[in-house]
């Protein structure tokens, strides 16, 4: 059983329909019990950083998400949500994130051809063998909608990267954590590809 974590985040239903669409067994809650009885956790979303850390903070949350990742339950992180696992964000200056990988989000740059937020299909470069990525060949496309990217501090859990006025990490892998900036659930095929990658760990 996968628990979708609800955090009253923008954009989270589009998961629940892929997971639907998969037949993929799944729990949308915000239920501690049912996320601590679930085997998989998801934590998607769109929309602020710091109202995000506040509404799990509120709901009792952060904690339970720390614990399930220390005891190696698989972890998905989508768009707000590969944010939110890393320590700090320049959307909202002095809200610490769960800190469960080391790394900071940033402001994309404007560029001069190139508007923000980025929003449409961009091509993914994969660096070695991230397991979300099994089965995935060349440099697929992928749908992103975000002003603010990833810059980890360790490259080597960075398993895909994508360029908009800056290079972006775009996914990364630690363990039982997997992160993507871009949404999957939106990506035709190849995101769900990916989900069911997840699903099978």
């Amino acid at each position: 059983m996968i628990a979708i974590i609800d955090y009253d985040a923008g954009n989270i239903k589009s998961v629940v329909k892929a997971m639907e669409y998969l037949s993929i067994d799944y729990v949308f809650t915000r239920s501690k019990e049912e996320i601590l009885k679930a085997d998989k956790l998801i934590l998607p979303g769109v929309g602020s950083f710091g109202s995000a850390m506040e509404r799990l903070n509120d709901m009792g949350l952060t904690e339970i998400i720390r614990s399930s990742v220390s005891e190696g339950k698989p972890f998905l992180g989508i768009c707000l949500g590969l944010q939110l696992l890393f320590e700090d964000s320049e959307e909202s200056p002095g809200v610490k994130g769960l800190s469960v990988l080391k790394g900071h989000i940033r402001k994309i740059p404007v560029g001069e051809y190139k508007k923000i937020p980025h929003m449409g299909w961009n091509s993914l470069s994969l660096k070695g063998d991230g397991r979300l990525f099994k089965g995935i060949k060349g440099d697929p496309f992928v749908y992103f909608v975000h002003s603010f990217y990833l810059d980890a501090d360790d490259k080597d859990i960075v398993k895909a990267t994508t360029q908009y006025n800056v290079n972006i990490d775009a996914s990364v892998e630690q363990g039982n954590v997997f992160a993507c900036q871009f949404h999957p659930e939106k990506s035709s095929d190849t995101g769900l590809k990916m989900l069911r990658n997840f699903a099978e760990l």
